[in-house]
């Protein structure tokens, strides 16, 4: 985004923010059945719930951290218009890392799939 600003085209840098804003909520949609893809069915409510716990902390500390980096930058003598470009890279980094390890990501073995049989409590009822 910061290049786009640089290079002064306003068609590209809408464009680029019009393909990120039509991400917004993808993971919402998507999240439970990748993590079912990945460990199975047995345990996707709780692994989704303790991935939401994790994503709205990020929700909270991200924020905070841009706004920090932000005012370090100013209070180095960045000026005020080019104070989120750091940022911006940064994220961008975070995403390119973000997208290595989704690709490298494969599911759990089967062996550690709980067999359905398995699923009942001693008294015969289910979780």
């Amino acid at each position: 985004m910061p290049w786009t600003g640089a290079i002064g085209s306003v068609v590209l840098f809408v464009a680029c923010y019009a393909v990120i804003l039509s991400m917004y909520g993808g993971g919402f949609a998507t999240i439970p059945a990748y993590l079912k893809d990945v460990f199975g069915t047995r345990y996707v409510g709780a692994i989704h719930g303790r991935l939401l716990t994790a994503w709205s902390a990020a929700g909270v500390f991200g924020p905070v951290l841009v706004n920090y980096i932000r005012q370090y930058q100013i209070d180095n003598g960045v000026p005020k218009a080019d104070a989120y470009s750091v940022t911006m890279y940064i994220m961008a980094g975070l995403l390119l890392v973000g997208f290595a390890l989704n690709w490298f990501m494969h599911p759990v073995h089967e062996r550690h799939h709980m067999k359905p049989e398995t699923w009942t409590r001693k008294g015969g009822t289910d979780d």
